[in-house]
Order: structure tokens, then C-alpha cells, then sequence
């Protein structure tokens, strides 16, 4: 009897797989590397599992911890006096001077996001594991482990609830008590861990700084009053095993089930309050979630936490009709799509994951994902994990609106209110700007806005670059145009916008020829290479600037125009936008990145910043500037399609953006080329970007932004939208001949569905937030619809 129970187990779990393959991951096996395991989050809290049959490991991250304190923002108050030099070298076209001068307009580097810990399930069950199943259910937002270990099936189910804000773990065996384990809970931070009253408790302090080569240093362990305070609680519930406890470990004995309940907080009390002397009671606040979670039973807090989940999550239904593909566990459906082999549904589950890490890590009002969302068990983390605004962080957020997720990007756009108000320092200290405010190229959850190098000592491509306030300012009115929500714009959106604007507008200066250009300038961690050998990235006039500055202006002028205020500063806008530097298209077809027609070091780099106007901007099109158009299609051509996981997210947007949709898709495929895990030692390593086997972006390492990226990217090949138009399955692929995909949403306040077959739209409907009027664009065909707020309009082609 028990071996049929046990068949029957296996069975069910199989069988129900085969029918949501497009939103379930699952393996045949325990995680070993942090790139195999499964991730859970609500916004706040991350939970990384792996699923180990001996012993569990579970990282905990809160998106609030990260290293140091509010930052200084008047760290170099003369800085802006080397500007002068800075624009003079450079018209003298001393690059080289120029290059060692713009290193005197650097500050600190950014902290970093750090991991809160680690607990350990260790079980007392030895013998080795048979049928054993791991899953994360995107539908629902859960992860199980289920095997069989001396004839008793044991199972395990995860989930980390926003409406409680707690993980919990639900541990079962078949046999009745026959569950012995014990839990410990560990950190690379400073911590004390004590186990008292049947509760494990964990307290520490996050670092206070970072030095150089994005390491924490080690006397950290020696500062007792300053850094964020971190507290993790756990408790078991169980009808009828026993509870045990040592002095740092809590367990229990003859149980047939236990239910975990685990609850963490800190100190962080906003940007601009020091969160050991001003911060929240991190204890307090983690004691009451743990008692308020307690106090339910297991099925009422997974009922609260899916009926959450599931009103985002379910918004969006993506379907590409019938597939040829085998069911096989998720990395095993990599390997076999990598190596060219159809898996229509594997597309739709690395859409349906996007979506879900999303809703799963920006929940935090002024905390947005950060460079690996919000899961990272290191110490020294890539790049501090924090928030790299020259392409990272906004890729993170260019699926929001599309998605049907505009809740989601509120953590950003409250994160670039923090941005202004130590931006204002940073415009009037680095660059001499009275007026709005800058941010650069890094940035952290102290919402620091300094160019940073470490005061001179790191390079200018990537250290100086003044123009994130401009790219930033432009999720604004994302955000409004998909929404509509003017009261949004009026009070917090447009004012933020306008101060970007404004310090744009201030930092412009005019070249030779009477047109206005950034001076000085970099392209984003790219470089140039003259004549005579030398190779530098301080320039005047540089592309990508002046496409940003483009689109910021733009956006402002529209914003201004819906608020009907403005319209002094706005006509200021208007004749500088029509006096900036005009796009240049080189000998070679390519649109020029530099001022000159310059060769660049690498003309593979993986930064693509000039094309910026292509997307994410709109003001470049096949229609409307088919020649710069065409430079950008060649620009991706010389570029070449292998780059980093991330960059390939954006080259697929690019793709779609000229409508080509077998070049985009090509590059989908490559998006999700099978990678290794960091560290894994093979025979046929297969490494450089793409997806690991848990489906996370390899940069390589682990980057979220690709999956973001990549998920956005799929929206923009079915379809396309400005203030005016919505152009219907602009880049739409051969392979994916037949499909409908319902609930994403275009600018305007629209919300779509779409149905196609053999590559031609059959049926869109479209309904309207607010009302609206839209022009629908399908190949050469052209319809004019005008809907009523609320109203459902369902048109056949």
C-alpha cells in the first residue's frame, strides 16, 4: 500500500506539471550553486532555496539592508571649479589632459546590498533520496521539495508572503512521526544567535562602508554605534511533535508535520535617517509580524498570500499554441533549447519568470530591485548589488508598464524622488548647477547621486557620467502615459521631471557650429581610439548624452503641455531641443557614438547607450527616421549579436524597435542560451550570457536586469505604442506563428488582447482606463478607435 501511495505521489506531481509547463520550474534534483537554486520574495523579503535532502539552505535577504549610513552629498564641494579646465582641453582637442582632469570630478563609490543570512534545516533521515521532485510555481508563487527517504515520502512547501510579511515552511512526512530536524541560522555580518522560549533569534549590524574594488572591509566588525540593525526571527508549529531547543539551534522530534514560521526586519528608516541612532526598532517590528503570522494557520496565510500574488501575476495570460517539446525538468528544457530544438512553452515560462521576479522584488516604496533583485548571498556581492543607473537599473523596470505591473514601478519612481533631493547637491557641487538636480552612474539605497571613482583614482568611461537624472526622468512619464494619472504627475511626477530637465538644460554648452552639446561628456563604459593611438572616453558632444537630454526635454515639453503650466520654461525647452547637436551617421552607415566619426576600442562593447533614441526613447523610428533608423540597424550589425546577458536583453528590444522580428527572436534564443553555474567544474564549460539553470540572467555573474529585459522585449515584438499610436505585432517572428496574449497594456491607458494565426492578427480587444482616442496600426492598415472610460471595443482584421 504505502509503495502505491508513494507511486501515486510522484504521479500527481508529474501529471499536474505537464499541464503548466509555461509556469512551473522544476528539477530532478537538489541546487548546489546559488544559480540552481529558487527564488521567493515579497517585495521586502527574499528567500533563496536549494532544496538539500540532508540539509536545507535557505539565504534571507531584506531589501533594506545594505552598508552605510545617509550619505554626505557635499563630499567634494569643489569639484565643479575643474570643470572650466575640463571644457577648455577639450576644445583644444587635448583629450588626453582632459581625461586626467575629469577624474577631479569624482566622489565616493556606493554601498553595498548585503545578505541578512543564512538557515539551515538539518534532517535526521540518512538514507539517500529516491523520486526526488523540486518546483517554484509561478502561478502562485510557491516552491516544493517532495522525496522518498527509507520508504517515507517527505515533503516541504515555501512561500514568502507580502500580506503577512513572513516566509513560511510547511515540513510533512507520510509516516506519522517520523520528522525529526533541527534549524540554524547563521551570517557573514556581525550577528549573535540565541535560541530562547522556542524561538531562534538572530541579531547583527550591517557594515558602515565600502573601499575600493566593491569589497566590505573587515573592520566593520569593529564599529558598534553606527551601521543598519538586522533581526531574524523563527518558530515552529507543530500539532504533534515536540519542539526542541538548544542554546542556538531549534528543532523538532516525532512530528508528522511542523510549519515554520520565519520573520526578519531592520533598522532602515529612510534615505536620509541614520539607521543606528534614528532608525526603527528592527526586534520590535519582527517580534510582531512573527506573532501576528503565528497566531494563523498555515492554509489562511497561503490563502492571503496567493489571492495577493495571483492579482498581479494573473493580469497577463501569454500563449504561443502547440509545441513539439518533450516535458522535461527546466534545466535540461535549456540544454535541449540551446541546442536549437523548439520549446514554445520554455519562451512563455522565461516571460511568465520576469514577471514574477518583478512582483516578487520591488514592493518597497523607495527601494527598487537592485542589480540582482533582491536575492544575493555574498558578502562582496557583484558590483555591490546596488544600483547601476547607467542602463541596470532602469532595464529592471522597462516590463512595468507593458506588463500590466505599473504598481511595480513605484518603488523606482519614489526612489528617484530620494535622487533629487541629493541630486540638487551633486548638480551644484560637481558640475556648478544651480538649477534641479543630477544623479550618475551608481547608486545605492542612501540615494547617493555623485559620480563616483573614489575621488580620481578610477576611470572616467564608467566613473564619469552626469546624465541618470535625464534617463530616470523619463520612467516618469512612462508611468503617467500608460497610467494617466495626472494627479500622480501634477504632484510628485512633473516637478521631478522638470528638475532634470532643468539641470540638462544648464549643463549644455555650444560647440563651434552654434549647436548646443554636453561638455564634458562620456558614452557609458565605452571608449574611443584616435589616430595616434590614444584611447580615452572624456569627449564633448557625445551621442548618447544628447540622446537622453532629447528625450528628457521632450517628455518635460509634454508633461508641461498636459498640466497646462509651465509654458515660459517649456518654450526653453522647445528651442534648445531644436538647437542640440543633430545625429551623425558614419562611413560606415553606423550611427555615430562619438562627435567625430572616431573608431571605437572595441567595437563589439556591450553598451549600446547612442542608440538610446531607438529605445528605450521613441524618437527614432522606421517611419518617421528611417535613415537614422537604418544607422542604428547597422551600429547592431558591426556590434554583432554575442554580448552579456543583460545587453542581449536590450539588443532584443532594439531588434523589435526596427521591427525585424526574426533578428529579435534569434536573439531571445541566444537570451536563453544555457549557461553554467558560477563555479561549476565541467568537461564543455558553457559559459558567457544567457540563462542559468534556474532561469536567472548570466551577465555572466547573475544580473537580473536580462530578465527583465528579456521579458520586456517580448512585449515590444507584439506590440508598440506612443501618446498617439499602437502599432499590433510590429516584430512579430516566423516561429511564433499562431498565439494570443491578453492583459498587457500600451501608452494611452489601453489595455490589449491579441490573437493571431498563421502570422496574421485575427482579433484585438481593447478596452480603456480613462477613455481615449488611439490610432491602431497593423502593417499597412489603419483604424481610428475613440473609447469611454471603462469601455470594451473588440475589433477583427
Amino acid at each position: 500500500m504505502k509503495k502505491i501511495y508513494i507511486f501515486w505521489v510522484v504521479f500527481v506531481f508529474y501529471s499536474n506539471l505537464a499541464a503548466q509547463s509555461n509556469h512551473v520550474l522544476w528539477y530532478k534534483q537538489p541546487a548546489d550553486f546559488f544559480e540552481e537554486s529558487l527564488v521567493l520574495g515579497n517585495g521586502k523579503m527574499g528567500a533563496t532555496v536549494f532544496g538539500g535532502v540532508l540539509s536545507d539552505k535557505i539565504y534571507l535577504n531584506d531589501i533594506t539592508l545594505w552598508s552605510g549610513e545617509p550619505v554626505n552629498a557635499n563630499m567634494n564641494p569643489d569639484a565643479y571649479k575643474n570643470i572650466p579646465a575640463i571644457r577648455a582641453a577639450l576644445e583644444q582637442e587635448n583629450y588626453s589632459l582632459a581625461e586626467e582632469l575629469n577624474k577631479k570630478i569624482q566622489g565616493k563609490n556606493s554601498e553595498s546590498f548585503a545578505p541578512l543570512g543564512t538557515l539551515e534545516i538539518n534532517f535526521h533521515h540518512t538514507e539517500k533520496a529516491t523520486n526526488y521532485y523540486r518546483e517554484l510555481n509561478l502561478a502562485t508563487a510557491t516552491s516544493k521539495v517532495s522525496y522518498v527517504s527509507q520508504g517515507v515520502t517527505y515533503t516541504r512547501e515555501y512561500f514568502v508572503s507580502a500580506p503577512h510579511q513572513v516566509l513560511i515552511i510547511k515540513i510533512k512526512s507520510s509516516q506519522k512521526g517520523a520528522l525529526e530536524f533541527n534549524i540554524n541560522s547563521n551570517s557573514l555580518l556581525q550577528h549573535q544567535t540565541t535560541s530562547k522560549n522556542t524561538i531562534l533569534e538572530m541579531n547583527g549590524t550591517a557594515p558602515i562602508h565600502e573601499n575600493a574594488g566593491y569589497t566590505v572591509p573587515a573592520s566593520f566588525f569593529t564599529q558598534k554605534e553606527r551601521g543598519t540593525r538586522f533581526t531574524s526571527l523563527v518558530k515552529i508549529k507543530s500539532t504533534d511533535g515536540v519542539v526542541t531547543t538548544t542554546d542556538s539551534t531549534l528543532g523538532v522530534k516525532n512530528a508528522t508535520e511542523a510549519i515554520l514560521y520565519v520573520s526578519i526586519a531592520t533598522s532602515f528608516n529612510g534615505f536620509d535617517k541614520n539607521p543606528a541612532s534614528e532608525g526603527l526598532d528592527a526586534h520590535k517590528i519582527a517580534t510582531k509580524k512573527l506573532n501576528q503570522a503565528f497566531a494563523l494557520s498555515f492554509d489562511k496565510l497561503k490563502q492571503a498570500h496567493v489571492t495577493d500574488y495571483q492579482k498581479f501575476y494573473q493580469r497577463v495570460q501569454f500563449d504561443l499554441g502547440k509545441t513539439t517539446a518533450v516535458n522535461l525538468p527546466t534545466d535540461e528544457r535549456l540544454l535541449r533549447y540551446a541546442d536549437g530544438a523548439e520549446d514554445k512553452n520554455l519562451e512563455i515560462l522565461y516571460f511568465n519568470y520576469g514577471r514574477y521576479l518583478l512582483i516578487s522584488s520591488s514592493r518597497t516604496l523607495g527601494v527598487p530591485a537592485n542589480l540582482q533583485g533582491l536575492w544575493n548571498p555574498y558578502l562582496n556581492p557583484p558590483w555591490s548589488s546596488n544600483y547601476t543607473m547607467n542602463i541596470n537599473l532602469e532595464e529592471n523596470y522597462w516590463l512595468a508598464e507593458n506588463c500590466n505591473l505599473s504598481e511595480m514601478h513605484l518603488p523606482l519612481l519614489s526612489f528617484i524622488k530620494n535622487l533629487s533631493v541629493t541630486g540638487k547637491v551633486t548638480a551644484k557641487t560637481f558640475y556648478g548647477i544651480n538649477e534641479g538636480w543630477a544623479a550618475a552612474h551608481n547608486s545605492d539605497i542612501w540615494a547617493m547621486s555623485n559620480p563616483v571613482g573614489q575621488f580620481g583614482k578610477e576611470d572616467p568611461m564608467w566613473a564619469c557620467w552626469p546624465l541618470a537624472g535625464a534617463w530616470l526622468s523619463t520612467h516618469i512619464w512612462e508611468h503617467f502615459v500608460f497610467t494617466q494619472d495626472k494627479e500622480y504627475l501634477k504632484k510628485e511626477g512633473y516637478p521631478l521631471m522638470k528638475g532634470a530637465a532643468q539641470f540638462c538644460k544648464a549643463w549644455l554648452v555650444s560647440d563651434k557650429n552654434g549647436n548646443l552639446i554636453t561638455s564634458p561628456a562620456t558614452s557609458p563604459e565605452n571608449q574611443y581610439k584616435l589616430e595616434n593611438g590614444f584611447v580615452g572616453a572624456t569627449l564633448y558632444g557625445g551621442t548618447a548624452d544628447l540622446a537622453m537630454i532629447r528625450e528628457c526635454f521632450d517628455k518635460t515639453i509634454k508633461a508641461s503641455k498636459v498640466l497646462n503650466i509651465d509654458a515660459d520654461f517649456r518654450a526653453g525647452l522647445e528651442r534648445d531641443l531644436a538647437r542640440l547637436h543633430p545625429y551623425q551617421i558614419g562611413q560606415k552607415g553606423n550611427l555615430q557614438e562619438w562627435y567625430f566619426d572616431w573608431e571605437d576600442k572595441d567595437t563589439k562593447h556591450r553598451h549600446q547607450s547612442h542608440l538610446f533614441g531607438l529605445f528605450p526613447g521613441n524618437h527614432i523610428t522606421p517611419s518617421k527616421t528611417p535613415e537614422l533608423a537604418l544607422a542604428c540597424k547597422n551600429t547592431l550589425e558591426i556590434k554583432g549579436d554575442e554580448t552579456t546577458g543583460w545587453s542581449k536583453g536590450w539588443r532584443i528590444n532594439l531588434w523589435a524597435r526596427l521591427w525585424d522580428g526574426n533578428r529579435a527572436y534569434k536573439m531571445f534564443r541566444e537570451l536563453l542560451r544555457y549557461v553554467d553555474p558560477d563555479g561549476k567544474k565541467s568537461e564543455k564549460p558553457r559559459r558567457g550570457g544567457g540563462t542559468y539553470p534556474n532561469l536567472f540572467d548570466a551577465h555572466p555573474p547573475f544580473q537580473i536586469d536580462g530578465n527583465f529585459g528579456g521579458t520586456a522585449a517580448i512585449v515590444e515584438m507584439l506590440v508598440q505604442s506612443n501618446e498617439n499610436e499602437i502599432r499590433l505585432l510590429p516584430a512579430l517572428p516566423d516561429a511564433w506563428d499562431a498565439g494570443t496574449i491578453k492583459g498587457i497594456c500600451a501608452r494611452g491607458g489601453f489595455e490589449l488582447e491579441l490573437y493571431w494565426n498563421n502570422k496574421r492578427l485575427d482579433k484585438l480587444i481593447i478596452s480603456s482606463k480613462l477613455g481615449g482616442k488611439a490610432t491602431l496600426i497593423y502593417g499597412n492598415q489603419t483604424k481610428v478607435i475613440k473609447l469611454k472610460k471603462g469601455e470594451i471595443q473588440e475589433i477583427l482584421w
